[in-house]
């Protein structure tokens, strides 16, 4: 590989998260040279020192690797659909979300056209991927991700799974599958203080404070559930309660409490499985059966 292709990637896609990239590549040195749909985002990459392609055919013959930024997999086949007959010889690095076994067949389609691939999820504040808790899950055949690791580290430090092309979406999906009811739960305790009249900013000192028995918690859960789930019918019954409270605690300020409503369903639903069984029954082992 020559020393000009080892500094010098190509980024289609330029959503908030891809000129995030750009920016990166551009500050550590190496070359970019950028493709969107909207020309607009493009105008504002090249503005910063990126080289501008007209076309996807001309964004991949620009470099042997190229970066996908984009909404989703299907995203991909739409824009390398563009130009198949250029894939040949290249590599592409999607750092696109979606499914595993979106992520697998893209991956298959990649490399029926004679390209390299390697599956990435971005771990990021946002689209900051310079803050210190960004970086960034990489799956994929070993010899291409070490082959380029060097001219991929600008975007984020590098966490490499292993071979299956669908194993850092695993990883970065089940992660979002915290991050997501955590927010929306956030949002619902901020309400609750706000609409019974009280300060958020005063409030935000402790809801850290509490975070910080996160790990505590994931640790104890994390070794339950690989032995098939902590469960204990005074203990589930008592989150029943507690779900309650919260709930009581939020609609009598005129709160939406759906989410506590859901959190508590589960916790009643372990009670009448442990009740009927005649043993313990945890969240874990009804989560872990899709009830179709």
């Amino acid at each position: 590989m020559s020393e000009q292709n080892n500094r010098s990637v190509s980024v289609l896609g330029l959503g908030p998260m891809g000129q995030s990239m750009v920016r990166a590549f551009l500050a550590a040195g190496v070359e970019v040279t950028v493709w969107n749909r909207s020309t607009a985002k493009v105008d504002a990459m090249v503005e910063l020192g990126a080289k501008r392609a007209e076309s996807v055919a001309e964004a991949l013959a620009a470099n042997e690797v190229a970066v996908l930024s984009l909404t989703h997999y299907a995203a991909m086949y739409d824009v390398l659909g563009q130009a198949p007959e250029a894939l040949a010889g290249k590599v592409i690095a999607n750092l696109s979300s979606d499914s595993p076994e979106k992520a697998r067949a893209g991956a298959a389609w990649v490399r029926e056209r004679g390209a390299e691939f390697v599956s990435g999820g971005v771990m990021s504040a946002g689209d900051n991927i310079s803050h210190p808790a960004s970086y960034i899950f990489y799956s994929g055949p070993k010899a291409v991700f070490d082959a380029h690791a060097e001219l991929l580290r600008p975007l984020s430090p590098q966490e490499y799974l292993g071979e299956d092309d669908g194993l850092a979406q695993i990883y970065y999906q089940a992660l979002l599958t915290i991050f997501h009811p955590w927010l929306l739960a956030f949002d619902q305790a901020t309400a609750m203080i706000a609409k019974s009249g009280h300060d958020i900013a005063a409030f935000l000192p402790f809801a850290i404070r509490s975070s910080e028995a996160f790990p505590y918690f994931m640790t104890e859960f994390s070794q339950a559930n690989a032995a098939g789930g902590w469960a204990d019918l005074a203990s589930l019954k008592m989150m029943d309660a507690g779900a309650q409270h919260i709930i009581d605690a939020s609609e009598e300020v005129g709160v939406d409490a759906k989410i506590s409503h859901l959190a508590q369903s589960y916790w009643r639903k372990a009670v009448a499985a442990s009740e009927a069984a005649g043993k313990p029954v945890s969240t874990f082992e009804l989560i872990s059966e899709l009830d179709l």
